[in-house]
């Protein structure tokens, strides 16, 4: 059975860290560095609307010269790629390939659930490889430890 996205959300810490789109991009970039987060859902009224990224400040801030002091949120967001709680790594996998993206906001609904980053579904496919890795290991052994 494939571990979906809820699996993944339910082991985080089940806080969200959002901005809104009015939000200077310095104080955004400030956050997700206090966080020790790659990205913030930019969200308006409980609605998401968009996300901000470390790739979308190094691209549309650093590379055109532009001041993270003086640019809104808005000006610099990219659209989110959206999945739901029972997408499977699998999918979310493919997902972030086509789309060239590394973090998946997750909604139920229009309720933003958390965010899963790249590293997040690496780390699953991980744990699920060292897990059949033990069976197998436990299978030709015959159970025995080595």
């Amino acid at each position: 059975m494939a571990e979906i996205v809820a699996v993944i959300l339910n082991t985080k810490s089940g806080r969200i860290w959002t901005t809104t789109p009015d939000t200077i991009v310095y104080d955004a970039i400030e956050l997700m560095a206090e966080k020790a987060i790659g990205a913030l859902p930019v969200v308006v009224e409980g609605r998401l609307v968009g996300i901000i990224s470390e790739r979308d400040y190094a691209r549309k801030i650093i590379l055109h010269g532009r001041s993270s002091k003086e640019t809104q949120v808005r000006e610099i967001m990219s659209a989110p790629v959206t999945v739901t709680p029972q997408f499977t790594v699998d999918e979310c996998m493919r997902l972030v390939s086509h789309r060239r993206t590394r973090h998946l906001s997750v909604l139920d609904g229009e309720k933003l659930m958390g965010v899963v980053s790249i590293g997040d579904l690496v780390n699953s496919i991980i744990a699920a490889q060292a897990h059949t890795i033990d069976q197998l290991h436990s299978y030709i052994t015959g159970g025995y430890p080595a």
